[in-house]
């Protein structure tokens, strides 16, 4: 059934603003050739989308031919201001942008462990309010949140999880309650760094794939088909918590202390780094052991033991790695695997090769095994990209 023509108008209005956001300025000629919609149509989806106030002229294209045809049209880039969090175990990082997705403000925001859900919880929204009024926004029109553990897929909250703090539960809520004409969503990290790895790093070329996050703890995140996937219950990508070999006991169903966690999380890898003789770093987060991966990525380049040394560690390091991911591999068949986080960019391609060669020793299936190029950021930037992509849903409404 062909659709009808307010169908086909906001079909074809949405496409060119998708275009304008992706590609830059544009002509009117240039979003007729890759829409590839009739000069009329262009010209009256252009004259709507201006009337509306999300495209202006920007200037002119370098044609001799002055004309319409000639004028640059773009995004109105402060019709719409975004902010993102990165929440993690022990504080925030928040950036505010525009709806290019131009970086205004940024603020990174300590939280102690000793710090009560109360305070938490107003010190990330008084940074919040502070960043908005440092990139010089009125207000914000959506905000996007990553952080650990399950989101219910019915309410689409932060569930109770045992080992994390009780302010990110409570984060959303009251961001909403003190902005309450924005809107607020909240996503697992590891699906947002498997977001923006598809969109701006290492799986840019692929419709299916597994993000496997190795920083602080570890985690998994599933493409297929293009879609992310989440699970009945909003756990996909759980493999913390998947019972492997080589640990002293088996996980609960509230501890994934003895499951894949307890092989390659930061402080298992700062523990086998010292058994090796390596000088592991007392803060053993992810970007802290990130640090010891790489020099060890690197051929040992770092002080104080030697390249064999390194070696042995990277080595180690792929057997656990490959473990998890042979598990993932066999069940999704997922043709690539990105290892993701601050420790799988920092291993980089040395990293990668040592877990493919050890994943086709171990199983049939191909699969190729990539760095991740985001690291630690993709959460951030994946926040952004939800936050951009929702607001535009909502602005890019038929006009």
């Amino acid at each position: 059934m062909p659709a009808s023509p307010s169908t086909a108008r906001t079909i074809n209005d949405r496409h060119a603003l998708r275009l304008l956001q992706s590609e830059g300025p544009l002509t009117a000629g240039q979003l007729k050739q890759l829409t590839g919609l009739s000069r009329p149509t262009v010209a009256d989806l252009v004259e709507r989308l201006t009337a509306s106030g999300l495209v202006t002229v920007v200037g002119e294209s370098g044609e001799q031919r002055r004309g319409p045809n000639a004028r640059l049209y773009g995004l109105v880039a402060d019709r719409a201001q975004l902010a993102a969090l990165d929440v993690r175990t022990g504080g925030a990082v928040v950036l505010v942008s525009d709806l290019l997705g131009r970086v205004l403000a940024e603020a990174s925001v300590p939280i102690g462990g000793d710090t009560g859900t109360g305070p938490a919880v107003e010190q990330v929204v008084a940074a919040v309010e502070r960043t908005v009024k440092e990139a010089g926004a009125d207000r914000l029109h959506t905000v996007g949140i990553g952080a650990p553990g399950l989101i219910d897929p019915a309410t689409g909250d932060l569930r109770d999880s045992g080992g994390l703090p009780a302010w990110h539960r409570r984060l959303a809520a009251a961001l909403q309650e003190r902005l309450p004409e924005a809107r607020v969503t909240v996503e697992n990290e590891t699906n947002l760094a498997a977001l923006a790895e598809q969109r701006e790093g290492a799986a840019r070329d692929r419709d299916t794939f597994v993000l496997l996050w190795l920083g602080h703890g570890v985690g998994a995140a599933v493409v297929l088909d293009g879609r992310l996937r989440r699970g009945a219950s909003g756990g996909t990508g759980e493999i913390g918590f998947l019972p492997v070999p080589g640990t002293a006991s088996l996980p609960s169903a509230t501890d994934c202390d003895g499951g894949f966690h307890s092989l390659a999380g930061a402080a298992a890898l700062g523990a086998l780094a010292r058994g090796l003789g390596l000088p592991a770093p007392e803060n053993t987060d992810g970007p802290g052991v990130a640090v010891l991966v790489r020099e060890a990525a690197e051929g040992g380049a770092g002080e104080g033991a030697p390249p064999a040394a390194h070696a042995r560690f990277l080595d180690a390091l792929a057997d656990r790695v490959a473990l998890g991911a042979a598990s993932v591999v066999s069940i999704l068949d997922p043709g690539c695997v990105v290892l993701g986080g601050e420790i799988g960019q920092a291993g980089g391609t040395a990293l990668a090769e040592r877990v493919a060669d050890r994943l086709a020793r171990m199983s049939p299936l191909v699969t190729e095994v990539r760095p991740g190029e985001l690291g630690g950021a993709a959460v951030l930037r994946g926040a952004l990209l939800t936050a951009r992509d929702r607001a535009q849903d909502a602005l890019f409404a038929p006009v």
